[in-house]
């Protein structure tokens, strides 16, 4: 069967505070790394509910049973309340306990039993297991809190539970044996953890739903019934006698006179979280010094237990439940009481445990010390104590949960104000190198706009100049598409180039294989392909022809073309005069060879010449 957790936080109302880490006393919430939310861990969880009384945002709740109520008093069976007897400890509000009994009849309760003659049935074997003694010490088993504690983290001590039902059974098994079986029944309670015990009975000892105190306010005020408005009404037998008195932890002892002397009693009672914790604890490691049975309760007795109303005042409730047992007693017919005892001892009160152990293996040594030393704990004396405040009792707890996963490093007060204040100061440094980024990132943004500015004005004073050459311009990219084109590029085309730069002006994204025969536009796929530039080279084109020089302007990826159409006067005549100009220089470079050359014969012959006159000479001096 699914049934909901127990106890769930809802992280909408979540501050993230971690009270319920720090009170849950068996670390049955984990703190997920992802979003730092505390989540409950329901096969860990006791069902003690301090989660839910500690939690001031009010961010944890616990299973409703209010429909499930509702839904069995309308469905037409009989349905009985069986009422624990700490209702004069809660109800102080209502100045007749038979003005509440009557307000439950109200809500369609056919029965309505008080717990307490349970209590009295359930002392009696307690008392005949504490005074036979065999050499084994028990611990009572009475609150499923403890019970639970054991299961999931003291199997080892289940052996030493007090193998006896709890009273909210044990009245469930005495209401059906007096009214029969088909009986649908309701317990009523301070006790959240008995939601979840009630699931592990059936037959004779099913409960088919467990309100709290607070839920049965709730349907008070759901279904308007108020206590003045109604007349007296009777608990249905049978009564308990001094079970009234089990809303206090010794209560049921006394109530069959177990001894409690400190010289010669053989019980220790003790309640509320802690001691609970240590109670078990020395049972475990140091019974055979102690020698006592031990009488537990999770809460300060059933008074305050998390189904209650908040804000209650343990001793004024104390004192209501001692006045209303005393008013029970005054004309109570005990021969009546011990007729029911002896009709209703026979039940089975018996009940077995099941171990559930959810205890954690210990990390390795190494991995507690690395988690120590992220917190900045390693090797110090005191990380065997702590200030607490992660909800764990020392540094070395509080390492140990965060290498199971129970718990963050950021959940440690002091490591995370540390890091709070590193980042403040990061941050700070950090704000100030983004002052100063954002100032020079502004000023890049001037500078830049500026650039760009004079970029588009002197792209603007390029175009207009390309217009103005009687020469085709043409730039083509390494799709071979048409980046930018002149006028006087078009106009050397001819008519279909005029006709899609109508469409396309400048005939911008042109492919060039659509504009130019084969043998043309192969001129500027090889000067894209090789970046060798062709440079005055005549081509061509239809009847005209042109002077074509192609050149790379970016490797591989632009090109630039520059076409002349040789029979335009202008270029005619600037044609004719480069070619004469090379023609002229040319033959000049001829004549300079050929003077040079009758110039270093003349050059030889002349020494020729004066060695002759110098010899002739000589030998007409001799």
């Amino acid at each position: 069967m699914n049934v909901e957790p127990l106890l769930k936080i809802h992280n909408e109302s979540c501050i993230k505070c971690y009270s319920c880490v720090r009170i849950c006393p068996v670390k049955a919430i984990r703190v997920d790394v992802n979003t730092e939310f505390p989540s409950i861990i329901p096969e860990r969880c006791i069902g003690c509910g301090s989660c839910y009384r500690g939690c001031s945002p009010g961010a944890i709740s616990y299973r409703s049973s209010v429909d499930e109520a509702i839904r069995l008093l309308a469905s037409g069976q009989r349905v009985a309340a069986i009422c624990d007897p700490t209702i004069s400890g809660e109800f102080h509000d209502i100045t007749d306990y038979r003005k509440f009994v009557e307000m439950i009849r109200q809500l369609g309760f056919s029965l309505i039993s008080e717990t307490s003659f349970g209590v009295d049935l359930v002392a009696r074997k307690y008392k005949e297991i504490f005074e036979n003694f065999k050499g084994k010490y028990h611990i009572s088993a009475n609150c499923p809190s403890v019970v639970a504690y054991i299961e999931k983290y003291y199997p080892e001590l289940i052996t030493n539970l007090a193998p006896v039902v709890s009273p909210m059974v044990a009245t469930a098994k005495v209401i059906r044996k007096q009214y029969g079986p088909d009986l649908k029944i309701i317990s009523i309670g301070p006790c959240i953890a008995s939601k979840d015990e009630a699931l592990k009975y059936e037959g004779d000892a099913k409960i088919d739903a467990v309100l709290t105190f607070i839920e049965l306010r709730e349907l008070f005020s759901r279904f308007n019934i108020r206590e003045s408005q109604l007349e007296f009404s009777e608990f249905d037998p049978p009564l308990g006698f001094k079970g009234s008195l089990y809303p206090i932890s010794n209560g049921m002892l006394q109530g069959v006179d177990i001894n409690e002397d400190l010289l010669t009693g053989a019980v220790i009672t003790t309640e509320g979280r802690n001691n609970m914790v240590d109670a078990i604890k020395e049972f475990n490691s140091r019974i055979e010094k102690i020698k006592r049975h031990f009488n537990i309760f999770y809460d300060e007795g059933c008074l305050m237990g998390p189904g209650t109303s908040p804000g209650g005042e343990k001793f004024l409730r104390m004192t209501l439940v001692t006045d209303y047992a005393n008013k029970r007693l005054i004309d109570f017919d005990k021969k009546e009481w011990e007729e029911n005892i002896s009709v209703f001892e026979e039940i089975d009160l018996s009940r077995q445990f099941i171990p559930d152990d959810q205890r954690l293996p210990v990390p390795a040594e190494e991995i507690i010390e690395e988690t120590l030393s992220m917190i900045n704990r390693l090797g110090e004396k005191d990380n065997e104590i702590g200030c607490e405040t992660c909800g764990y009792s020392s540094c070395r707890e509080f390492a140990i949960a965060v290498a199971q996963g129970l718990a963050t490093t950021e959940m440690c007060h002091v490591f995370s104000g540390r890091n709070r204040q590193e980042y403040i100061l990061t941050l700070r440094s950090t704000n100030e190198n983004l002052a100063k980024t954002k100032a020079a990132l502004k000023e890049s943004e001037e500078k830049a706009k500026h650039e760009q500015e004079a970029q588009k004005e002197a792209s603007d004073i390029t175009s207009a100049m390309l217009q103005k050459l009687l020469s085709g311009v043409v730039i083509v990219d390494d799709k071979m598409k048409v980046v930018q084109s002149n006028r006087a590029f078009i106009r050397i085309l001819g008519e279909e180039a005029a006709l899609v730069d109508e469409v396309i002006p400048g005939l911008v994204g042109a492919d060039l294989k659509t504009l130019l025969p084969v043998h043309f536009y192969k001129m500027f796929s090889y000067v894209l392909t090789t970046d060798d530039p062709i440079e005055n080279k005549d081509v061509q084109y239809e009847d005209n022809k042109l002077g074509v020089s192609i050149f790379p302007i970016q490797s591989h990826k632009y090109v630039g073309g520059i076409l002349r159409d040789m029979y335009v006067p202008e270029v005619r005549k600037e044609q004719i005069i480069s070619r004469l100009t090379d023609v002229i220089d040319e033959h000049f470079d001829t004549v300079q060879k050929i003077a040079y050359l009758l110039g270093e014969g003349a050059a030889r012959t002349e020494q020729m010449l004066n060695s002759i006159i110098e010899s002739y000479k000589t030998r007409e001096n001799k």
